[in-house]
């Protein structure tokens, strides 16, 4: 049990990550003139810098020599590293082009299609309410297809993208921080070779366009691992619910952004479709509490039930039989 001071430690480093990659569509603009491709490149270089530098500090470096001696495991992170490759990349376009409403709405989506895919891949099974959310979603996807003439591309591939890293990640079962270091190490190589190819061909940005500039696109690792640190330190001080109804913080500070400061149009038809996205994530979100609630009320009634029949056991026992105490005893159902 976490004491008070850990929980509210927790909850201020949770709402320091998704804010932080929340009102990170502020930072790729100050990228510019930079192209999408390079920035990626660059986020990929220095995230392994700065999450080798943290790993250096905290002398965490076991896990390396177990991860190489596990070939499927080293598979599926190269397989996460292909995906969230594709995340970045097609985020920071998105952003640098004014598609940031956009790109908010597959974060808003993502839990759905995370949903979906558990259905689809792991044969999971929904509850009715579960259904009704992915049925709005898709209700939802829909009526943004109409209304932009195409299926929001963006959205959808970022939320697939981050859903399909999300279940890579959940099979490799390594640390944020050892997981990241894995990735961007398998990352680096290419990326280091664009680099290169790029100031060899003579467009490359970086000095080119003085020491502020190179320095913004050399912090593109602390804007990668600043949030994720803080992430991990939530994510071991307060319950998985909070960390869920937290997740929402981050599409919509995108949100936000994307109407407020950026100042893109929002027609009638995409107020319609987000409209019925928070809808399905209001029914997801109020199922996961009720469910979350009952479980939680369902453990308490068996611990008491438990502690009921130790505390019955010793008088019930009879004195001439001191060995049936150690009999197991059948323990009652909630």
């Amino acid at each position: 049990m976490k004491s008070d001071g850990e929980q509210r430690a927790g909850l201020l480093y949770g709402i320091g990550a998704y804010g932080m990659w929340g009102l990170v569509p502020l930072f790729w603009p100050l990228l510019k003139p930079s192209g999408a491709v390079e920035i990626l490149a660059h986020r990929m270089v220095w995230s392994l810098v700065v999450v080798g530098i943290a790993l250096l500090a905290l002398k965490r470096w076991g896990w390396i020599r177990e991860l190489i001696r596990q070939p499927r495991k080293l598979g599926l992170i190269t397989v996460a590293a292909a995906v969230i490759t594709v995340n970045w990349g097609v985020y920071i376009w998105a952003v640098n082009s004014g598609h940031v409403v956009e790109a908010s709405l597959g974060y808003f989506i993502n839990p759905l299609v995370t949903i979906a895919m558990g259905v689809l891949l792991l044969k999971e099974r929904l509850r009715p309410m579960q259904w009704a959310a992915v049925a709005t979603g898709c209700a939802a996807v829909l009526v943004l297809a109409i209304g932009y003439g195409q299926p929001p591309w963006i959205s959808l591939t970022l939320a697939f993208s981050f859903a399909t890293y999300g279940l890579v990640k959940k099979k490799v079962n390594i640390g944020g921080l050892e997981s990241l270091a894995a990735e961007t190490a398998i990352q680096f190589l290419p990326a280091l070779g664009f680099l290169v190819w790029l100031g060899a061909d003579g467009s490359a940005t970086f000095g080119a366009h003085g020491a502020g500039h190179a320095a913004l696109l050399a912090a593109t690792g602390v804007v990668t691992a600043a949030p994720l640190v803080c992430f991990g330190a939530a994510a071991i001080r307060v319950p998985l619910s909070t960390l869920g109804l937290l997740q929402y913080l981050a599409p919509v500070f995108q949100f936000l952004l994307g109407i407020l400061y950026f100042h893109e149009a929002m027609p009638a038809e995409r107020w319609a479709g987000f409209a019925l996205v928070w809808l399905a994530l209001t029914c997801l979100t109020w199922d996961a509490l009720r469910t979350a609630r009952r479980t939680k009320a369902a453990l308490r009634l068996a611990a008491a039930a438990r502690a009921a029949a130790a505390a019955s056991a010793p008088a019930s026992a009879p004195a001439q039989t001191p060995a049936s105490a150690l009999a197991p005893q059948t323990e009652p159902t909630a």
